[in-house]
C-alpha cells in the first residue's frame, strides 16, 4: 500500500517494480485483504440483489400489463403497481445506472464503487481513456458531493497473463504491475477533482489475487477485472 500526495505521485509509479517489499507495507497488507474480501461479499450480495429486483420489475410489468385491461375499479391496483415499479427502478438507480460497469453501493464504513476495466483502460494498458476519464469525473463529483474520509483505489485483474510482447515489455512483471499502474492512474485523476484527497489517497494492485468471482468463463473474468474506489466515511478516514 503507498499514500501519495501531488509530490509523491510521481514516486509511486516508481515504486511498481518493487510492489512486493516496498510498494505495500507489510503491517498494513493483512487489513487491506480483510478489507478487500468484505467489499468482495458486498459486491456478489449486489449482483444478487439487483437480479432480485430485476425479476420483480419484470413481474410487476406483466401484472401492470394485465391490469390496464381490467374495469375502472381496479385503478387502485394499478397505482400500487405503479408506485412499486417507481421504488424497485430507484433502487436499481442506486447499483449503478449501467450494471456491470459502474456501480455503487453501501458497505460498511463508506461507499464502494466498482468499474470495469473495459470503460477505463484499453487492452493491455494503463493509460485512461477519453472515455474512461469522463466516467472517472461523474465518479469523483459523487464522491465530493458528501463530506468523506479516506479514499482507496484497488486495481484488480483476471487470471490471464500477460501474454503479448508488447504488453509484457510495459509489464515485466504482470497482472500484478498491471493493476497497480492502473489504480495509480485513477487515483491521480481522482486526486484532481476530489477536493482534499491529495493528502488522504491510498493506492493498491492486487493482479489476480482477489476475484470476485471464479474466473471460469469470459463473462465471470470480465467482473474480476476492475478498479475498486473505496469512500470511507468521514468518522472512520483514519481507522
Amino acid at each position: 500500500m503507498m499514500k501519495f500526495s501531488h509530490a509523491k505521485l510521481a514516486l509511486g509509479a516508481a515504486c511498481l517494480a518493487f510492489l512486493f517489499s516496498s510498494c505495500v507495507a507489510r503491517e498494513h497488507y493483512q487489513t487491506a485483504l480483510d478489507s478487500s474480501k468484505h467489499y468482495q461479499k458486498a459486491y456478489l450480495e449486489s449482483d444478487r440483489q439487483r437480479a432480485e429486483l430485476a425479476e420483480e420489475n419484470a413481474r410487476l410489468k406483466r401484472m401492470l400489463s394485465v391490469s390496464e385491461s381490467m374495469p375502472v375499479q381496479a385503478s387502485g391496483e394499478i397505482e400500487a403497481i405503479d408506485k412499486r415499479l417507481m421504488d424497485l427502478n430507484n433502487k436499481l438507480a442506486e447499483l449503478g445506472s449501467h450494471p456491470g460497469d459502474v456501480m455503487k453501493f453501501a458497505v460498511d464504513g463508506g461507499n464502494l464503487y466498482q468499474v470495469t476495466d473495459a470503460i477505463l483502460f484499453d487492452l493491455g494498458s494503463a493509460t485512461l481513456t477519453p472515455e474512461g476519464l469522463k466516467v472517472l469525473e461523474t465518479v469523483a463529483r459523487d464522491i465530493d458531493s458528501t463530506p468523506h474520509g479516506q479514499i482507496s483505489v484497488r486495481g484488480h485483474t483476471d487470471n490471464v497473463p500477460v501474454s503479448r510482447p508488447e504488453t509484457k515489455a510495459k509489464f515485466p512483471h504482470g497482472n500484478l504491475q498491471l493493476s497497480a499502474e492502473r489504480a495509480v492512474e485513477v487515483a491521480a485523476a481522482l486526486q484532481g477533482i476530489v477536493s482534499g484527497s491529495s493528502q488522504d489517497l491510498v493506492v493498491m494492485g492486487f493482479g489476480e489475487s482477489l476475484p470476485v468471482t471464479a474466473n471460469d468463463s469470459p463473462e465471470n473474468r470480465r467482473k474480476n477485472r476492475r478498479v475498486e474506489i473505496f469512500v470511507a466515511n468521514p468518522d472512520g478516514a483514519k481507522k
